[in-house]
């Protein structure tokens, strides 16, 4: 399904299923007060975490969600020295994107090549529109052996250019404070009729959910092409069958 043939679809379902939406008095998405601003511990022990920032993070979120292999994103802030920051009070902080991924599945070095092709790492202070020291380019390490990897990746984007320097920096990880709710999944948050595809789950769980991780991605077109057509899929079958509950893309 092209773009514009899915912004239409999405717009006219939503058009559509406004008075159901609006006499629902579930699909108000609740937000509760932000719980806490130290890094929170995996769900599953076999998960591993990467921190990556290159830019936005609404749009980094939505960048590595769609993933194979990646089950949660959380944005968030890192980097610098204040404690309990928030978005407009960053401190010396910089936005970024909490992965976590099944090594079985995806690995730190795969994540990279998707961290390098997603930004422009030789921009300088900011990424695109958005200047200033939040949006700057970095590698958070945890370990020599992402030490060894996020140098060798850095090495090799390098040489692809020599005529600017890749302004990335390579920083062992300190502490991660999630972002405000309303700043997580914030494509997916774009599109209210994906949310009630799913249910309209509470901000608590929208969050951790790796559906709507993948549905980020979806909702900003930034996931793999045959991942956005298996997901066009889902639609049109829900579509068909009467308006289930999507559970799984």
């Amino acid at each position: 399904m092209a773009s514009a043939e899915r912004n239409l679809l999405l717009n006219f379902l939503t058009l559509a299923s406004l008075s159901i939406l609006c006499a629902d008095t579930a699909f108000s998405i609740r937000i509760p007060d932000r719980i806490s601003s130290i890094p929170r511990e995996l769900s599953e022990p076999s998960l591993k975490t990467a921190v990556l920032s290159l830019g936005s993070f609404w749009r980094s979120e939505a960048v590595f969600g769609c993933l194979n292999g990646v089950v949660r994103t959380t944005a968030g802030y890192t980097g610098g020295s204040k404690i309990n920051p928030e978005y407009r009070s960053l401190g010396d902080h910089a936005e970024s994107v909490l992965v976590e991924y099944d090594p079985k599945a995806i690995n730190f070095r795969q994540l990279l090549e998707i961290f390098w092709s997603s930004h422009d790492p030789r921009q300088v202070f900011g990424q695109g529109p958005d200047v200033g020291n939040q949006y700057r380019s970095i590698i958070f390490i945890n370990g020599t052996e992402e030490a060894r990897l996020a140098s060798m990746s850095k090495e090799r984007e390098q040489t692809k250019s020599r005529s600017s320097i890749v302004t990335t920096q390579i920083q062992q990880l300190g502490s991660f404070y999630p972002a405000e709710p309303e700043h997580q999944k914030f494509e997916l948050k774009r599109h209210p009729l994906l949310l009630q595809l799913i249910g309209n789950l509470p901000e608590n769980e929208l969050e951790r959910s790796s559906l709507a991780a993948k549905l980020n991605g979806y909702a900003a077109e930034l996931c793999p092409p045959r991942t956005q057509k298996q997901i066009d899929a889902k639609i049109n079958e829900i579509i068909r069958k009467g308006w289930p509950v999507l559970r799984d893309v």
